[in-house]
């Protein structure tokens, strides 16, 4: 039986290898690709197994027989769908990415996974598959393996996200979010407050990084002190910014203030402070990004950054058809923010 590298070396992996290395015939191979009834749970197992062994991707055959474009662009999401599209930014950037795929005729294949390395294996599939002519990354993390892997393959993406690495090789649409964390910060500044809290999402994504990036600055720049309790990482969630008022509460100073990277984690913010007996912004202002629906009907109605997040959807579908065309020269394609000024800031004498 071959091994994975000396296939790789040689050739590409074909049915007739998994045949081989099964010991069935490429037909029997074929029928379990399709999952024909007809086939025992047991050999679909052995052959799916020897697929994976060996690197073989269903549909790679296709790439030899001149197939140009599937028409269909891949979306990713950076967590589980049922997590994702909670969170109405991302139910309103695939509104923006679906309004051009449709005026240029393209299919959308919207793909997640529960984990990262699910993430890894699902964006494996569907390009070694040959399954999308590109694919739109709705996030930028840390060492991301599903961007090396992109790089790598020399295949057609955009990030919706500002790259860590290799940001001069990738096209990317992105808000100036370090201007826009130092803007909103500054806000709460102006208006008198001193204590000011930060809750962002995870410590890898790009996003947090930079927005919290953005608050220090405007701390520094008026010699306010950053204080490592008042920095809480949570889930792009409600339920994230339930466990964020958690940890504010038992800090030995509450802060004034709070910056919330996403409006989502706003709202189990100001309800979970409602439960604690404390008022937005009676008790504690709040100021948030992205401007979803939500933060508009909300009470109270959220102070925000808007980052125009249909635009952002707008834009990435556009770069990643260019690419497709050929038109493949880097781009770095920024949005312009800016605050929508509600009710959840609360001016101190």
């Amino acid at each position: 039986m071959c091994c994975k590298e000396q296939l790789e070396g040689e050739r590409m992996v074909t049915i007739k290898d998994i045949a081989k290395a099964t010991g069935v015939s490429p037909s029997t191979v074929s029928r379990v690709i399709a999952d024909n009834s007809r086939i025992s749970e047991e050999t679909k197992a052995k052959v799916r197994k020897a697929m994976e062994d060996l690197g073989y991707f269903p549909n790679l055959t296709a790439r030899n027989l001149a197939v140009k474009s599937t028409k269909t662009i891949g979306v990713i999401l950076p967590s589980s769908a049922d997590k994702s599209l909670q969170n109405p930014f991302f139910s309103e950037i695939l509104r923006g990415i679906g309004s051009v795929t449709h005026k240029l005729q393209y299919s959308m294949m919207l793909s997640s996974g529960q984990t990262e390395e699910e993430i890894y294996a699902e964006v494996q599939r569907i390009v070694l598959g040959s399954y999308v002519d590109g694919i739109i990354l709705l996030y930028s993390r840390l060492n991301d393996r599903v961007t090396q892997f992109l790089v790598e393959k020399g295949f057609p993406f955009v990030i919706v996200g500002k790259p860590q690495e290799v940001n001069d090789r990738i096209t990317y649409v992105d808000n100036d979010n370090i201007q826009a964390g130092e803007d909103i910060t500054s806000h709460l500044i102006e208006t008198g407050h001193n204590r000011i809290a930060f809750i962002g999402g995870a410590k890898d994504l790009v996003v947090t990084i930079d927005r919290m990036q953005g608050y220090t600055n405007a701390l520094k720049k008026a010699d306010i002190p950053i204080l490592e309790e008042y920095l809480i990482h949570t889930e792009f969630l409600k339920s994230g910014g339930k466990e964020a008022v958690e940890k504010i509460l038992r800090l030995p100073e509450r802060p004034d203030a709070v910056v919330v990277s996403d409006d989502l984690i706003s709202i189990g913010v100001i309800g979970m402070l409602e439960e604690s007996g404390l008022s937005v912004p009676e008790d504690i202002s709040l100021v948030s990004f992205n401007n979803a629906y939500l933060s508009e009907i909300i009470h109270p109605a959220l102070t925000t950054i808007d980052i125009q997040i249909y635009k952002l959807g707008v834009e990435s579908a556009k770069a990643i058809i260019e690419k497709k065309i050929g038109i493949d020269d880097p781009k770095r394609i920024i949005i312009p923010h800016y605050i929508i000024y509600r009710d959840s800031v609360k001016r101190k004498s």
